[in-house]
C-alpha cells in the first residue's frame, strides 16, 4: 500500500527526488531523520505547554538547518534538467510549479518558526539588571 502510494505521489507530481533521490538529497533525508525527527517531539511539549524560553535556541537551529535544505530543493526542482533522469521529472513551467508547490510549505512553516523565535516577547531572554 504504501509503495502505491509513493508511485500514486511520484506519478502525480512528478517528483523524481522520491524514487531516485541524489546523494545531496539522502544527506538531507539522513538529517530529517535524525536530526529533525528527534526535535519534534520536544518542540510540540515547549509550544503545548507554553512559556518554554530554552526552546529558543533548538527552535532557531531547526528552522535555519530546514529553510537551507528546502532553498536546495527548491532551486533542484525549479532549475535541474529533468530530461536525463531516470524517472518522470517535471517537464512544463507549470510542472515544476506544481511540484514546487507541494514542498514550499516546509519553508514556510520553519520561517515562520524561525520569525517567531526572534521576535516574539514570549521567548527573547531579556536579561533583567539589578538596580543598586
Amino acid at each position: 500500500k504504501l509503495t502505491e502510494l509513493l508511485q500514486w505521489y511520484v506519478t502525480t507530481f512528478r517528483d523524481p527526488l522520491m524514487l531516485q533521490p541524489p546523494e545531496w538529497f539522502k544527506a538531507f533525508i539522513y538529517c530529517e531523520a535524525f536530526l529533525q525527527l528527534p526535535f519534534f517531539p520536544i518542540a510540540g511539549y515547549a509550544f503545548l505547554k507554553g512559556g518554554c524560553r530554552w526552546i529558543r535556541t533548538p527552535a532557531i537551529i531547526y528552522s535555519t538547518h530546514v529553510a537551507t535544505t528546502l532553498f536546495a530543493i527548491l532551486a533542484h526542482v525549479l532549475f535541474h534538467d529533468f530530461s536525463k533522469s531516470e524517472h518522470l521529472g517535471p517537464r512544463t513551467l507549470r510542472e515544476r510549479l506544481i511540484l514546487l508547490s507541494v514542498y514550499v510549505p516546509y519553508l514556510v512553516i520553519p520561517l515562520l518558526i524561525l520569525f517567531t523565535m526572534l521576535h516574539s516577547p514570549h521567548y527573547s531572554h531579556v536579561e533583567k539588571r539589578k538596580r543598586k
